[in-house]
């Protein structure tokens, strides 16, 4: 099979298309031939040599990236049930490398059915990036009365949380980089899309709100000012959940707030992610059960994936891009 393999930590450009044995199943698992690997923003990390997020310390070196994948059960192991063979299935590998391949091997308790109407490019941005949608979305109660702010909306998550948070009747206020982006987010439902890139953009906000409202939730992966400016538009009450931060760019690391600070303001910031997702999750496989809501509401056109592709030859593109902030919804890899 073909995959990408990196052998060195490092820039995008280690990352290389190479000829490799095919993977094969061993008991319990299966083969997916691959039409659509998942790339994550820390895939990146990991690349580099940087230890991410939960992720153990950096992985052995030759390497093939990658954690999310979908296609069709081709083989099976010894002791897997025949009903996969055949079935378009999606999975995440945790955090066992070898997405970004033409084949790739996993556990069958692992794999989710692809629900009819999804191609796999859609699947994949659903088992992942989907999943840690519906984990953080736990942490705010949504309603007709909730005013909610999203930097980076026109991202993997971001377009999840927009497009969750309209469904449930709330005013959304998104915020992109560009026109490009920004249309997006209008497509996706908001009811304000608003470009960081211009220094004005709180006014924009403030103004559209009005002198008596206030947000009532800030989503926020990105940090830095830009996630502490959306703080600043939360009103008494109001809740700042994080999910992650960006060291460039618009963010600039965590928010950080002086003691007493968030008290004084009734404002609470609580951190989605780890430990406190999979315990509001519930369940004997709390991961499963988010996925499981991810890839119901997409049947139910709730959730409506938006995708970014890439040949997997050009694995090493695609982390620029994304990283360069060069793309909309979910990265894939396509062999």
């Amino acid at each position: 099979m073909h995959a990408i393999r990196l052998h060195a930590f490092g820039p995008a450009e280690n990352l290389t298309y190479e000829k490799t044995d095919d993977p094969e199943p061993g008991p319990g698992q299966v083969r997916i031939s691959v039409r659509a690997a998942g790339v994550h923003l820390l895939d990146t990390a990991l690349r580099e040599g940087i230890k991410a997020g939960p992720a153990p310390a950096p992985v052995e070196l030759p390497t093939i990236p990658g954690r999310e994948v979908a296609g069709v059960v081709e083989s099976l192991g010894e002791g897997t049930s025949q009903d996969w063979l055949g079935k378009r299935v999606v999975t995440h590998l945790g955090f066992a490398p070898g997405g970004y391949a033409e084949l790739a091997v996993v556990d069958a308790t692992r794999l989710q059915e692809i629900p009819a109407g999804l191609d796999e490019a859609e699947a994949v941005a659903l088992i992942g990036t989907g999943r840690t949608a519906m984990g953080i979305v736990q942490f705010a109660d949504l309603d007709e009365d909730s005013v909610v702010v999203i930097p980076a909306a026109a991202g993997g998550l971001g377009t999840f949380l927009v497009q969750y948070a309209v469904a449930k009747g709330a005013t959304v206020i998104g915020l992109a980089g560009g026109e490009r982006k920004t249309a997006l987010v209008r497509e996706n439902g908001a009811d304000l899309a608003v470009d960081y890139l211009d220094p004005e953009w709180p006014s924009v906000v403030r103004a559209f709100l009005g002198a008596d409202r206030h947000a009532t939730v800030v989503f926020d992966g990105v940090g830095g000012e830009t996630g502490r400016t959306a703080v600043g538009l939360l009103g008494r009450g109001g809740r700042h959940v994080v999910f992650g931060w960006t060291e460039t760019g618009l963010g600039g690391g965590p928010v950080e707030f002086a003691e007493g600070e968030l008290a004084a303001r009734g404002v609470e910031s609580v951190v989605s992610l780890g430990p406190a997702m999979m315990e509001k999750a519930g369940g004997d496989n709390p991961v499963r059960t988010l996925e499981n809501r991810a890839l119901a509401l997409a049947a139910e056109g709730v959730l409506r994936p938006t995708v970014t592709r890439f040949p997997l030859a050009e694995a090493a593109a695609a982390h620029r891009a994304l990283q360069e902030r060069g793309t909309v919804g979910k990265v894939v890899l396509e062999p």
